[in-house]
């Protein structure tokens, strides 16, 4: 056992930072911060970018089913907008022939423009049309 008593100096023990301590944090912060936000934003982008793909992709599904069904396949005007719930999407429909004549190839392709590029999904699927074409 050490009998000698043990001496304690003037300031030792608290629990305070030396500047030292507080720049290097402030340095490693201004580091890795900017960083971290740069992350978060292009995660922000990115998710939003893809909801409005899934969004584009429901839309042209939504219009493909009712072209089918209400037999608008054949109208002159293949093409429009969504309305006033969603301006920013536009829709043109293609009608093609197809390897067996009495099939008909429709195409649905719904546009959009995000910061100042356009990006575009398109659907397909085959309609019976009964008669061969010429």
């Amino acid at each position: 056992m050490n009998n000698r008593p043990t001496v304690r100096r003037r300031g030792q023990g608290k629990g305070a930072f030396t500047i030292i301590e507080v720049l290097a944090t402030l340095t490693l912060a201004a580091i890795v911060l900017p960083a971290v936000v740069s992350g978060v934003l292009l995660c922000l982008a990115t998710a939003a970018h893809a909801r409005q793909h899934a969004e584009a992709a429901s839309l042209a599904q939504s219009k493909l089913a009712e072209l089918v069904a209400t037999g608008q396949i054949h109208d002159a005007e293949l093409a429009g907008d969504f309305g006033p719930d969603r301006p920013e999407y536009q829709w043109s429909a293609e009608l093609n022939d197809w390897e067996d004549t009495r099939l008909r190839q429709l195409d649905v392709s719904v546009t959009w423009i995000r910061r100042g590029q356009e990006y575009q999904v398109t659907l397909s699927t085959l309609v019976y049309t009964g008669v061969p074409n010429d």
